[in-house]
């Protein structure tokens, strides 16, 4: 009996209990707040500095190709890699024993035609003189032949005698022309004698030049910045062509970053632009630059890429030099250390496009797009049926405001039209913003920290 008693009492205490708890469920039912969970943050005016992040590589913003022009082996190699040059240093020589006797070569071939120049004119000379000749003669003659003529009409002389005098003065009229043919052919066997002089000095300069092009010279002031051949190596070259590279000589005392661009960035990019650069070799710093140059065309719809594909899946760049401000890295010069950039060291830039003061913004992940037709009114549109919007906490709901948005930094959006400031705009999560909140939603408003902890 005494037990059947114990077990009614811990029968009523369970009920009890379990009583108790149902209820503190019911409690805490009632009680939780019902809504989706959202963050939110003040619409106010901000100062907004939009950029355009990308990397590259840095480069000379002078570097010269050292290519040789003549074929040979190459004899003597003045310099290493590294080595500082000065302007018209000789770096470099080709073996000019060939190129020595081809100028000799040349320089004979001039003398024989100077000298076959000298005999034209040597024939020039004798056959004016024979036509001074013939012009004495021919003008006895024609004296004798008048003379002649007279004492013919007066019977004097015989018509022998008179034909002879005619004859003689005919005679030497003929010789007369020939002599001045010949002085004119001689006159152009002088002139085409003077164009072979010509010829063959051209050649023989061109000779000259090519030996010359065997000593190889710098072109600038700097720094061997790469050796591409070593002494007793043959290196091919014409004239013509482009031929065997040596070297590269580059400027290090200016120096610039080439980076790539995409063509949704790049219409916001602008000479003069400022530019912080991060080189990988200088963890921490940040250099200032300006840019300088931005390409026209794509870096792979140029030259023959261009034929290969119009596809548009693939990405499209452009190329945006940089030049590195040097008052930016003065510091790092020193006397053993006088150049801190090196070609092809990686860098990354932040490119500061545009910057505005004062003006009305959101953070940025609080402007989510929806369909036109799900939008009441139609402040600004993205396209003919998209909208841009974010949504306001109006009590424990959203109001959706149709928006028009300007520029943008990492962390917040210009609003042209739709806020007047001091609204909470709804700034997360992702999901509602993007998709799930419509006008009229029930919210929860919670601070950032606990929208995203685990129950």
């Amino acid at each position: 009996m005494a037990q059947k008693k114990k077990r009614n009492i811990w029968l009523f205490v369970l009920l009890g209990v379990v009583a108790v708890l149902i209820a503190v469920a019911v409690i805490q039912a009632k009680n939780r707040e019902t809504g989706t969970k959202v963050s939110a943050e003040e619409a106010k005016t901000r100062t907004i500095v939009q950029r355009v992040s990308a990397s590259g590589k840095i480069f000379p913003v002078t570097e010269v190709k050292i290519t040789s022009d003549v074929s040979g082996e190459v004899v003597e190699l003045f310099v290493e890699e590294g080595d500082s040059v000065k302007l018209n240093q000789v770096l470099a020589k080709v073996d000019p024993d060939a190129y020595e006797s081809q100028v000799e070569r040349g320089e004979a071939t001039v003398n024989n035609a100077r000298a076959n120049q000298a005999n034209a004119m040597a024939q020039v000379e004798s056959f004016t003189a024979q036509k001074e000749q013939i012009q004495a003669q021919l003008t006895n003659a024609t004296d004798i032949f008048n003379r002649n003529k007279k004492l013919f009409s007066e019977g004097v002389i015989s018509q022998a005698d008179f034909d002879l005098a005619k004859s003689n003065m005919e005679s030497l009229q003929a010789n007369l022309r020939s002599a001045e043919a010949s002085i004119r052919s001689a006159q152009q066997s002088a002139k085409a004698a003077e164009y072979t002089v010509s010829s063959t000095q051209a050649t023989l300069k061109e000779l000259r030049t090519n030996l010359k092009r065997t000593t190889l010279y710098s072109p600038i002031e700097g720094v061997v910045s790469s050796l591409s051949i070593e002494k007793g190596e043959r290196v091919v070259g014409t004239i013509q062509m482009s031929g065997t590279e040596l070297m590269r000589i580059a400027d290090l005392n200016a120096m610039e970053v080439q980076v790539e661009v995409s063509e949704n960035d790049i219409p916001s990019v602008a000479l003069g632009n400022q530019v912080d650069i991060e080189v990988d070799a200088y963890v921490g710093r940040v250099f200032k630059g300006t840019v300088s140059q931005i390409a026209n065309s794509a870096s792979n719809t140029t030259g023959a890429a261009a034929a290969v594909s119009l596809v548009t899946d693939q990405v499209t760049n452009f190329i945006v030099t940089i030049n590195i401000n040097p008052s930016s890295y003065n510091d790092l010069i020193t006397a053993q250390k006088p150049f801190p950039f090196r070609p092809g060291m990686s860098a990354s830039v932040e490119i500061y496009t545009q910057t505005v003061d004062g003006v009305m913004s959101v953070p940025i992940q609080a402007v989510g797009t929806r369909e036109r037709d799900d939008v009441e009114g139609t402040a600004s549109a993205l396209n003919d049926d998209i909208d841009e919007v974010v949504f306001l906490v109006s009590g424990d709901t959203v109001r959706q405001v149709v928006v028009t948005t300007g520029v943008q930094d990492d962390d917040y959006i210009q609003i042209l039209s739709g806020l007047s400031g001091g609204e909470q705009v709804v700034t997360g999560p992702y999901d509602a913003v993007s998709r799930n909140l419509e006008m009229g939603s029930e919210v929860n408003v919670v601070d950032k920290e606990d929208l995203y902890k685990k129950d």
